[in-house]
């Protein structure tokens, strides 16, 4: 039995399989995603999602989803589904469905009275090519497949409406055709690998509806281009692959190149494996470029969740070099001291006052991977020593160092750290001043570069720098603690300090380089423990606070004012469990390993094989959000990578 599948009964109960959803992608920043039963929720879903550089270099959905029908005696069988109003769904095609596995790959069974259908589906790892594969296991007659693509051509963020600007013209190509619905998109080519009948009847399917868009708030209606639909003959035991690609493929060669295909996938096999290829799917390479993609499936890249995310996303697989071909090329958009938070080019912003502050750290755990300390300095001090100069000096946003070595962010209407949710205009926790975890990290940054310039012999940076990191010592207890609250404040701005229960005083106890003593962190870590954590991760504002918000649903400004009000993040628990273990070593165990193998059973709920965003503040903790998210799959890999650490100590002391 397959490590993740699921059963007809689980199968045919669409409250429960509509919620399961599923995520392939490629190299190139491709992506395929749609549910467990194939009926596309989200305008995010479809078959083929792929970058439209002529257009807007953004994800555009072409290929929106295939129904096949089988054909036995002139009877016919559909086996697609989609949603239309009224909630009435139709075809009902997944009351056939059988069995769904995912590994190697996903797999479904359909039984349709004799027939007994093995469909299987991935996506090519390096083309923007999706590949399915049916194969007649059993069948008593002739049997006889009809495919009709769905096609949208359009921006994922937006949907498709009938109109008469679509070209309906198409080329025949071996074993299949090539269409292209407006000028200015790739050409799509559908081919299979024997020989098909294709008959062209353009038409609309209208009013398709995504019931995730709906509860979102979002417009949930679409209009779908069907061209025409293909038919082919099958016999028992034999397998036809399906098609769909920017490029022509040689259809003589689609059967090996789905077997080449699945030869080249880490089976989904056990917990850490499908961990494994979750954190892969991140990684888009562009010629030497490499970039990571903050979540799926509407996110891109994220300056702040790529440094975040990189250690765990390579270190825990052995892949350094990966791990420093990110930093080298995020390291090429610098803004002065500051990376991307989001976008490219014209769309670039940078209202991230962490970003460059987590470059630090990333760079820091590949340098203790690697043991790499002395070449750190020679490769990367330039830019090192610029970001410093830039944050001590003043940069945007306000950002600057204060005569006692703390540093300051943020300025009206402007949200410059990690809780950046904005509704109205205006940040829903603004946090302007001295932010607990920006400054953690200004002192981690700090002392890293003292490090590696010490080794380097750079004195002149070292006598500079080593007097501002005394005077941050000296000053960061006093503006945070209070002895009787018995944790950090959130944020000080002046005379104000907001002692929120927040999860962001977690990083005063994780990072390589910190200032507190033990004592002080075990109240700390108390007080996140009491109030914050849950198996998911921390909450990011404690139930006992007014404005907490335990439930992440609604329109978008009613999710984006939970967004950071109490909305669980899994991605806090890498450093919840490194603060935790600094202090309790072996001691500490048992809670690590309780959270970490929690998330084994998360794998077969929203996105499947891999870990959520984020998770409701109140049980049961309901995944939210993107179905797949970089940082949560990297600290729990991380989590994962610290349990082993500390397990290997324990060993080398009772051998010693």
């Amino acid at each position: 039995m397959s490590y993740i599948n699921f059963d007809k009964n689980q199968l045919v109960n669409l409250e429960y399989s509509l919620e399961k959803e599923l995520l392939r992608t490629n190299r190139a920043g491709s992506y395929s995603s749609t549910t467990i039963i194939g009926c596309n929720t989200r305008k995010y879903h479809g078959l083929l999602i792929c970058p439209q550089p002529t257009i807007d270099n953004e994800n555009h959905v072409l290929l929106s989803t295939l129904d096949v029908t089988v054909i036995q005696h002139e009877a016919e069988f559909n086996l697609g589904i989609h949603k239309y109003p009224g909630g009435v769904y139709h075809p009902k095609g997944h009351k056939y469905v059988r069995d769904f596995t995912t590994d190697p790959i996903p797999t479904t069974f359909y039984r349709v009275g004799g027939v007994l259908l093995k469909k299987e589906s991935l996506f090519a790892s390096t083309e923007d090519t999706a590949l399915l594969r049916y194969t007649c296991v059993e069948a008593h007659s002739p049997t006889i497949l009809r495919f009709k693509p769905f096609l949208a051509f359009r921006n994922v963020n937006k949907l498709s409406k009938a109109n008469v600007s679509v070209d309906t013209k198409y080329e025949k190509i071996k074993n299949g055709i090539s269409v292209r619905m407006y000028s200015g998109y790739s050409i799509l080519n559908m081919q299979f690998s024997k020989k098909c009948e294709y008959v062209h009847v353009p038409d609309w399917n209208y009013n398709i509806e995504y019931s995730e868009e709906q509860e979102r708030g979002y417009e949930y209606s679409e209009d779908l281009y069907v061209p025409g639909y293909f038919e082919l003959s099958i016999k028992k035991g034999e397998s036809i692959v399906f098609s769909a690609s920017l490029e022509e493929q040689v259809s003589s060669e689609l059967n090996d190149l789905f077997d080449e295909e699945i030869n080249k996938r880490t089976p989904r096999n056990g917990y850490k494996n499908c961990l494994f290829n979750a954190a892969q799917q991140f990684f888009v390479r562009k010629g030497r470029k490499v970039e990571v993609v903050a979540g799926y499936p509407w996110f891109g890249r994220w300056g702040r969740d790529t440094f975040i995310s990189l250690p765990g996303l390579t270190l825990p697989m052995n892949d350094a070099a990966t791990c420093k071909a990110v930093i080298d090329t995020m390291i090429t958009d610098l803004n002065g001291p500051l990376f991307p938070n989001v976008g490219h080019g014209g769309k670039t912003a940078y209202n991230s006052a962490d970003a460059p502050l987590w470059f630090f750290w990333a760079l820091q755990q590949y340098a203790m991977y690697t043991e790499t300390q002395a070449k750190i300095w020679e490769e990367y001090g330039p830019k090192l020593k610029m970001i410093l100069r830039g944050f001590k000096d003043g940069t945007f946003f306000n950002i600057h160092m204060l005569e006692n070595g703390l540093l300051y962010a943020g300025e009206p209407g402007k949200s410059v750290t990690w809780m950046d949710a904005v509704v109205g205009a205006k940040p829903v926790t603004p946090r302007i001043g001295l932010a607990v975890e920006l400054n953690s990290l200004w002192y981690n940054a700090i002392m890293f570069s003292i490090e590696v310039a010490k080794i380097a012999g750079d004195t002149a940076f070292v006598d500079e720098w080593t007097p501002i990191s005394c005077n941050f010592v000296a000053a960061f207890k006093p503006t945070f603690w209070s002895k009787d609250k018995g944790y950090l404040a959130d944020y000080v701005n002046g005379d104000f300090k907001d002692f929120s229960v927040r999860p962001n005083m977690v990083f005063a106890t994780s990072l390589p380089y910190i200032v507190l003593s033990e004592k002080i962190r075990q109240l700390i870590l108390d007080v996140i423990q009491k109030e914050l954590l849950t198996p998911r991760g921390l909450r990011t504002l404690s139930p006992q606070h007014p404005d907490y918000k335990g439930v992440y649903e609604g329109d978008q400004p009613t999710r984006d004012q939970a967004y950071h009000q109490g909305t669980v993040w899994p991605w806090l628990l890498g450093h919840f469990a490194e603060g935790y273990l600094k202090l309790y070593g072996k001691s500490g165990l048992p809670l690590i390993i309780s959270l970490y193998e929690g998330f084994e059973e998360d794998l077969k709920d929203h996105g499947i094989g891999s870990i959520s965003e984020i998770y409701d503040g109140d049980p049961p903790h309901t995944a939210r959000g993107a179905i797949s998210q970089a940082w949560s799959v990297a600290e729990v890999l991380r989590m994962g990578d610290l349990i082993n650490e500390y397990e290997r100590m324990d060993l080398f002391t009772n051998v010693s």
